[in-house]
């Protein structure tokens, strides 16, 4: 990934999002785990970085994302939210995640640690997932003053309609077995990247040709749905994001105190 300048020592910041490649595959891992992997607007301007480059390059089959530290992603950066420092907020959100969805690689998501809200989005637009036993999942938008907006895109297309309801608005922590059983990821597996081998392998076989073809059939519905979709919901998540509320609720988070409105 290109580094980008501190502006406090003048000297190259560590990225936060690192590139490897190995036999066809190219992995991008998230690297910001003093913020859980908070999607940051460096964070997804550095993503998108890495999605293209790996589209770009001939020798790659297949991008796999994964994340240092013990979290995947946290969702949204909520100091950037509160502060008025995010850049392109939920507009933002949607182009990375429909970059996922339209990249003519595979993008296969290795999670071994926590994914709440954002990050799910992640998960949703990912073509294929495989979560271990210590990740944790859980939609905290409603507990905010939020709602799943943006991600609901790639997400409710592959959600069990049930469960999306239940989740959605308890905020309940589920485990990896769940997460399959919903949709919300392809397989659960106690060993995650013995899980990995066989998914790897396959896509290591495929043409460019075929995988990009092949990739279209299944995400057709997904990207109508944010042909559909992409504006509202980015303004209904814009405006939440400015509401009382959810300053109130974001606040609260931040500071490790119960919002206002729990009794």
């Amino acid at each position: 990934m290109t580094e980008t300048s501190s502006e406090t020592t003048g000297a190259p910041a560590a990225p936060l999002v690192t590139r490897s490649h190995q036999r066809g595959i190219t992995t991008l891992t998230l690297n910001s785990p003093h913020n859980r992997n908070a999607l940051s607007a460096r964070l997804v301007a550095e993503l998108h970085r890495g999605l293209a480059d790996a589209a770009a390059d001939d020798g790659t089959r297949a991008v796999v994302l994964t994340h240092m530290g013990g979290t995947f992603c946290a969702g949204a950066d909520l100091s950037e939210a509160t502060s008025g420092t995010a850049k392109d907020g939920p507009l933002g959100l949607a182009r990375l995640l429909r970059a996922i969805v339209e990249l003519p690689r595979p993008v296969v998501a290795r999670v071994t640690g926590h994914v709440r809200a954002g990050g799910l989005g992640l998960l949703g637009a990912c073509d294929i997932s495989v979560a271990g036993p210590e990740a944790t999942f859980a939609f905290t938008e409603a507990r905010l003053g939020l709602a799943p907006a943006v991600i609901s895109m790639p997400l409710l297309p592959r959600l069990d309609p049930r469960a999306a309801g239940r989740y959605y608005l308890t905020g309940e922590k589920f485990g990896a077995a769940e997460a399959a059983r919903i949709g919300l990821v392809t397989l659960a597996a106690d060993d995650v990247d013995a899980g990995l081998d066989p998914v790897l392998e396959g896509l290591r076989k495929g043409s460019p040709q075929g995988l990009a073809e092949s990739k279209k059939l299944v995400t057709a519905e997904v990207l109508r749905t944010f042909d559909r979709d992409t504006d509202a919901l980015a303004e209904q998540s814009a405006r939440l994001f400015g509401s009382a509320e959810a300053h109130e609720g974001m606040t609260a988070f931040l500071e490790r105190r119960a919002p206002a409105w729990v009794r």
